[in-house]
């Protein structure tokens, strides 16, 4: 390695396509790092790699960080059933995680002298690798070209074209970052409140009209998916099934309108078949095998850890202790659940568990029990009311 070295987390994108060449002008030595978090298919892989060297890198490394993923983020993010806005996966969120920790590691294995990144001035993205790169490497220099010169996607286009790099088209109209917890899109139609994304934006294009409902199976075992349609799986082989399964319905597909971590208000499309239908038939089975207060504090910490995950506190040390919280909390999540696809829809139909608090032979919701008697409930319920009765005697 030279004195001026540098690690670059490289997507393949416009962004890290154009920090390749600029960061080399500047006289960097260039390493790419692209760490899979998923939805790259082998030959893109072997894309991006030879784009990285033809771009000028003086070496590219590609880390298979797809279980590394599951393990640390996706399991907890799957524990909390976390959906931010009701909607959205936070698939970005868990991946600039994961893809830092391994571009710093990377950087420390290489002994070079700094770590870039291509995020833009405007979004989270920034925040989240530069919160990551200072808490972890401090010792290394911290080069971001995309917000420091502040171009616009059609400037970085000319220049890497004015220099014999002509990349598709696509790559100027909708900025698309996949991974196994889902993909995400960003063009001219999210940046107001009120434009459509066309489906062709999606990876999934246009949803086909003949589809036939698709009845699935999902299986359990404390908390993490290990089956699926009676056929066992690692995790992440359950994730990327489901989401060849469910792309073609569009389920998962939709726009995320909220509060971005620099104040303002951001909306960007996704579609992530497998996150939403993990997290749908996961919390399924919590409502079958967890106490009331359980299923309460669970929803209150998992969206915690989702915010904190998402506005680039993940190395806060609370992030541990909810995750040790939500670990406990899967001791009894398993089992199965039945689910049906239909185009851009997913209905839970069943659950079943070793472990269910459900049972029809101590009593059946509405009908008679054998744990009290009628005269005991109409006590209870008496009891139940006394505050409330009060309070309205006090008016």
């Amino acid at each position: 390695m030279s004195k001026k070295s540098v690690v670059l987390a490289f997507s393949g994108g416009l962004d890290t396509a154009f920090c390749t060449v600029y960061l080399r002008e500047q006289g960097w030595d260039v390493t790419t790092v692209t760490v899979d978090t998923g939805g790259f298919p082998p030959e893109q892989l072997e894309r991006i790699q030879a784009l990285a060297l033809k771009l000028g890198a003086v070496a590219h490394h590609t880390v298979d960080a797809r279980d590394t993923l599951f393990q640390g983020y996706l399991r907890f993010l799957i524990a909390g059933n976390v959906l931010r806005g009701q909607v959205y996966p936070l698939s970005v969120s868990a991946e600039r995680a994961c893809q830092a920790v391994e571009a710093v590691r990377m950087a420390e294995k290489l002994g070079v002298q700094a770590v870039a990144h291509g995020s833009t001035g405007a979004g989270n993205d920034q925040v989240r690798f530069d919160v990551a790169f200072r808490t972890l490497a401090p010792q290394l220099q911290l080069i971001t070209p995309i917000r420091d010169l502040a171009l616009s996607r059609k400037q970085e286009l000319d220049f890497l074209a004015e220099r014999g790099v002509h990349l598709p088209a696509k790559l100027g109209a909708y900025s698309v970052n996949e991974g196994m917890w889902g993909t995400s899109v960003g063009g001219r139609e999210t940046l107001d409140s009120w434009s459509t994304l066309p489906e062709a934006a999606f990876p999934g294009g246009e949803i086909p009209t003949d589809l036939k409902p698709r009845p699935l199976v999902v299986a359990y075992e404390k908390g993490v998916p290990v089956a699926l349609d009676g056929k066992a799986m690692t995790p992440v082989a359950v994730v990327e099934a489901l989401n060849a399964l469910g792309r073609p319905y569009g389920i998962g597909r939709g726009v995320h309108l909220g509060d971005t971590i620099l104040g303002i208000k951001g909306r960007v499309g996704f579609e992530a078949p497998a996150a939403h239908l993990l997290i749908a038939s996961h919390r399924e089975l919590e409502k079958l095998v967890l106490s009331g207060k359980q299923l309460f504090w669970k929803e209150t910490v998992g969206n915690l850890y989702g915010s904190l995950l998402h506005e680039g506190h993940f190395f806060d040390p609370v992030v541990k202790d909810l995750e040790a919280f939500l670990a406990s909390s899967q001791d009894r999540v398993t089992g199965e659940v039945k689910l049906v696809l239909t185009p851009r829809a997913h209905v839970v139909e069943g659950v079943r568990s070793p472990h269910s608090l459900m049972d029809a032979k101590v009593a059946t919701y509405g009908e008679a029990n054998v744990l009290w008697t009628g005269t005991e409930a109409a006590g209870f319920a008496k009891l139940y009311g006394v505050a409330q009765m009060l309070s309205q005697k006090a008016k």
